[in-house]
């Protein structure tokens, strides 16, 4: 950001050193030559205007909003803001209304991710109108615009999911499906286009601009074996093949750019469900996994959490919220090993109010603990690899008032 202030700084200095230059000099004959001065006096006035005009022109070439910083021009301005933190972004987008334009259209995200330029930032909710984001990379809190829903919406189930640019939060307006979005363009929030089959409960997943989601239950109860994808970039909904089991309460992630969603409970509304279904993009067909879901413990009860997934190098993890565990899948043998434990002081109640997600090349638990006798949110991080056991690094601690409602990640 400083580079930008500087470069913008050093423009307008470099014009007012051509407009010296540029100016009409005095004339250094004998004053008392009136002749000459005189025989000199229309050519003067003409190079005086010449001149000025010729300065007129340079400076609107050179001060041409299009090329954004004018002397590195328009493509290599781009290239280095696209190597810029995003939590830059918002100070760029203040210089003037061409920057803004530059952000807000969404161009530089698109480039970004072209060129693999992605920053996970992780997206919570502890009070159900409020979001807030937390930047790993520079240890930051920020408060998202208070949601403007009513109390219906307020107190009812939701679901999150972060896609492209957009937060998505999933919620029942007066017995109406209802869907808010969080453009991180505008910093605004409005409502979201409704899915073909809306529902709740469901398993979702994104990648890039879009996301699919799986299964999940309408108002009335009734299990969905029904899936589909939204595409970001043009606020879309697509009706995908349905699943070949109908199943609410499960888990979805992305791996191998396939979509998997997991275990959950099955049409009957009383089976809880061990296989996991994969969904090619390629072929856009399902193919179920049997007990592909994390062994499930004895003491496990309805009211459970759907399974704690996430999935980082093509890797899938599951934390094990009752044995304080971390486990990894075998994909050879479609099994889990268990690798290391969960940080000492997070805590859930059946699995609810403790995120466990992927953030880049790291494995994050957000959720509340206990120290000196108060509660506080804490985000514990670990870069997981092969052989050791989890190393959890305490990335943030702060004051916690509530229950960790919602969390995702948005990658872009």
């Amino acid at each position: 950001m400083s580079f930008i202030i500087l470069e913008l700084s050093n423009n307008m200095h470099q014009l007012e050193e051509k407009e010296k230059l540029d100016m009409p000099r005095k004339s250094t004959e004998n004053p008392n030559d009136s002749q000459d001065k005189e025989n000199h006096k229309d050519n003067n006035s003409h190079l005086q205007s010449q001149n000025q005009g010729n300065y007129q022109k340079k400076a609107c070439v050179e001060l041409d909003p299009s090329s954004l910083i004018h002397q590195l021009g328009r493509d290599i301005t781009i290239n280095c803001l696209l190597r810029l933190s995003r939590s830059d972004y918002g100070s760029i987008a203040a210089l003037n209304h061409h920057f803004r334009s530059l952000i807000r259209t969404g161009e530089l995200y698109q480039l970004r991710r072209k060129m693999d330029i992605i920053e996970h930032w992780v997206y919570f909710s502890c009070d159900p109108l409020q979001w807030e984001a937390f930047d790993p990379n520079r240890g930051r809190w920020m408060h998202l615009p208070r949601m403007n829903s009513n109390e219906l919406f307020m107190l009812s189930d939701k679901e999150s999911l972060a896609v492209g640019t957009n937060l998505l939060v999933f919620g029942t307006e007066i017995m109406t499906p209802t869907i808010y979005k969080y453009s991180l363009l505008t910093n605004e929030w409005t409502k979201g286009m409704k899915m073909n089959i809306s529902r709740c409960l469901f398993g979702s997943a994104s990648i890039g601009e879009i996301a699919i989601l799986a299964g999940g239950c309408d108002l009335q109860g009734n299990i969905f074996k029904h899936a589909e994808l939204y595409n970001s970039d043009t606020n879309q909904w697509e009706i995908l093949p349905d699943m070949n089991t109908a199943r609410k309460m499960c888990s979805g992630v992305f791996m191998d750019e396939k979509f998997y969603v997991l275990g959950g409970i099955g049409a009957d509304k009383t089976t809880k469900l061990t296989s996991g279904e994969e969904f090619d993009l390629k072929t856009r067909k399902w193919h179920e996994i049997p007990n592909m879901c994390p062994p499930q413990n004895e003491t496990a009860t309805y009211s459970e959490a759907p399974p704690l997934i996430a999935v980082v190098n093509n890797v899938l993890y599951v934390a094990d919220h009752a044995q304080q565990e971390i486990k990894r899948y075998v994909k050879d043998n479609n099994s889990w090993v268990t690798i290391g434990k969960l940080p000492e002081r997070a805590f859930s109640m059946n699995g609810w109010g403790i995120a466990f997600r992927a953030c880049g090349n790291q494995l994050f638990v957000i959720g509340g603990s206990s120290f000196d006798g108060r509660r506080v949110l804490e985000v514990n991080a670990w870069a997981p690899n092969n052989e050791d056991a989890p190393q959890w690094n305490l990335l943030a601690r702060r004051q916690l008032r509530s229950f960790v409602y919602n969390c995702t990640v948005m990658g872009c």
